[in-house]
């Protein structure tokens, strides 16, 4: 067995024959030698899994160890700006859920 980093990134032309799906995590490794494939399942979706051959992975045109972001120039136009951050509530039992 192959040691591997856990988490991968599709890079852009392979995310599109992803089903879009850029971020995967490492579930295990099928075969030998040339014949070894891991098996890879999407994080936005664990039902998504793929079978890609160890030659493939180590393409870094076709996939980046860990989760990369986007560069900026890549990134999606719709996605919205960073709102502000949400404050965070501290609850205690001193209140009730009704004083939230």
């Amino acid at each position: 067995m192959i040691k591997l980093p856990a988490a991968w990134t599709a890079q852009p032309e392979r995310a599109e024959r992803s089903a879009g799906y850029r971020h995967f995590a490492v579930l295990g490794q099928r075969g030998r030698g040339r014949e070894c494939r891991v098996e890879l399942q999407a994080v936005l979706d664990p039902g998504y899994r793929l079978l890609v051959p160890l030659a493939e992975l180590r393409d870094r045109d076709t996939w980046q160890p860990g989760w990369q972001q986007l560069p900026q120039e890549q990134a999606p136009a719709d996605v919205p700006e960073a709102a502000e951050p949400i404050q965070s509530i501290s609850l205690n039992s001193s209140h009730s859920t009704m004083d939230l």
